[in-house]
């Protein structure tokens, strides 16, 4: 084992797992990553509820007392995951504490199917916050058109937010935009600013995935020249954008009130082809005020022979502008590829919990009392 998860922690990274599940928090299983591995929050999506629940270890009993009450299946998902939310929440809540409310957050989408809709949106994110019930929670808002103007609400009522799916530049500046107007909000209401967070998750892996299908379509050898830089330019390009949005003016004067900066968060850190190595989406995207959200395969692996250099993104914008130009000059449009991944990222979190929907039905079903 390598000391690289606290030499990660001590770049300025914070380390949070991309997993949570019921077996999880009671085993004890969060606690002890939180306490040897250097964990400092979590995330959950749709996908990762639906394996959860599917897996039924932990829920029956939640399960059976919910089909006894005949609850909709829509209401009993609600309750189940945010039950997790909250034990979870709760085993953070210390370094929520420690670092003064920077990490020890979990995070809870809201449902993926009103994602092209803000004003329910906006009602799911203050229903979540409201039933959890906890100040170390983020409420996860996807970067849609539609997601935008809803981020700018829930900031502005002192709801912290994850928001979730960015993988085009553009689209991360109108984010950091959206923040910023949430600010202004709170403040103008009076709102105390320290008090809310944000983070901004920019997706990796998949980035690649999309262009490198492009280029083995192509064949070329200048085109295959060019396979797995796309991910990591993208986000070091994301990182620059940050470092120029939360220099501006318009910042300073929130900074003033003791707001606090949208932290960029890389996601989809889980290598999909084999012939990366297993840790590039975390040894390479090093740079303080940043947290790398892991699968628990990628947590292990970096433990085991990460290489944790320093940062890893000063210096390097150049080379990844020509980086994302190279793939444009073989014919891959950037804008259709990160459009693309967008619309299959909702669509993915909306199929994972339309499968959640149908399965939970099937055990309320199973586990409903017979009449008598």
């Amino acid at each position: 084992m390598t000391d690289a998860l606290k030499r990660l922690s001590e770049e300025g990274v914070a380390i949070w797992l991309d997993d949570l599940s019921r077996k999880r928090i009671t085993s004890g299983n969060l606690a002890e990553l939180i306490d040897q591995q250097h964990v400092v929050g979590v995330t959950t999506n749709p996908s990762i509820f639906q394996k959860a629940i599917s897996s039924g270890d932990g829920y029956e009993q939640q399960l059976a007392d919910l089909a006894a009450r005949k609850v909709t299946v829509e209401e009993a998902i609600r309750m189940i995951t945010t039950a997790d939310v909250r034990d979870a929440a709760d085993i953070l809540r210390p370094v929520f504490d420690a670092t003064g409310g920077q990490d020890g957050r979990v995070s809870i989408e809201v449902d993926p199917r009103l994602a092209h809709n803000t004003a329910a949106t906006i009602a799911e994110a203050k229903q979540l916050a409201w039933l959890v019930d906890r100040p170390n929670t983020l409420i996860k808002i996807p970067a849609t058109k539609a997601g935008l103007p809803a981020i700018t609400e829930v900031i502005g009522r002192g709801i912290s937010v994850n928001v979730t799916l960015i993988f085009s530049l553009e689209r991360y500046r109108e984010v950091m935009d959206a923040y910023l107007a949430g600010l202004e909000k709170a403040k103008a209401a009076g709102l105390d600013l320290s008090k809310i967070h944000s983070v901004a998750s920019f997706f990796v892996s998949r980035v690649d995935t999309e262009i490198d299908k492009r280029i083995d379509a192509l064949g070329t050898d200048e085109a295959k020249a060019a396979r797995g830089k796309a991910g990591l330019a993208n986000a070091r390009l994301a990182y620059q954008a940050y470092e120029e949005v939360f220099s501006t003016d318009r910042w300073a004067a929130l900074d003033k009130a003791q707001a606090n900066k949208q932290r960029p968060l890389w996601a989809s850190t889980g290598v999909k082809d084999k012939a990366y190595k297993d840790t590039l989406y975390v040894d390479d995207l090093v740079a303080p005020n940043t947290v790398n959200t892991m699968p628990e395969a990628t947590l292990v692996a970096t433990e085991d022979h990460g290489q944790i250099t320093g940062n890893t993104i000063a210096g390097t914008y150049e080379q990844a502008r020509a980086e994302i130009d190279a793939v444009e000059k073989l014919g891959i449009s950037y804008d259709d590829v990160v459009q693309l991944l967008e619309d299959e990222g909702v669509d993915k979190f909306e199929a994972s919990w339309n499968d959640l929907l149908k399965s939970t039905e099937a055990e309320l079903q199973r586990l409903a009392p017979s009449e008598g």
